[in-house]
């Protein structure tokens, strides 16, 4: 039997669990209804295509769009052409990373993660004194 993971459609079930993956830290585990409205908000985007064009989001949507990024989920792409009148016209995309989506669903995660959680962790063991001017 084939594993839902396997399949090249982006479901909401997928994404989200994607999702809970990337975003859950030691402290706190992100809940899957949580990741799944964020999954639903994500692909109402998409439809059934796996590139949008970047003018159509709001500026929290692309807010959204850019926390997904940082977790590799989603990946821009941008065209350029000539326009009549010789000016340069930039189209920007957002595009699924099917293949990271995939493999954060099944829990692969990368040590990155980890990585920018201990990063954080710096902060919060400095002194009180290094803080002041």
């Amino acid at each position: 039997m084939e594993n839902d993971y396997d399949k090249e459609v982006v479901t909401v079930e997928i994404l989200a669990k994607a999702i809970q993956n990337g975003l859950s830290r030691p402290r706190r585990r992100l809940s899957f209804d949580e990741a799944k409205m964020t999954a639903m908000h994500v692909l109402n985007f998409f439809g059934f295509g796996e590139r949008i064009i970047d003018n159509m989001l709001e500026p929290e949507d692309r807010d959204t769009f850019y926390m997904l990024e940082d977790l590799d989920l989603l990946e821009t792409e941008r065209e350029e052409t000539t326009l009549w009148d010789g000016r340069e016209w930039r189209i920007h995309y957002w595009v699924l990373n099917k293949e990271k989506i995939s493999e954060m669903a099944k829990g692969k995660i990368e040590k990155r993660v980890e990585e920018v959680e201990s990063e954080e962790d710096v902060y919060s063991e400095l002194p009180d004194e290094i803080w002041a001017r």
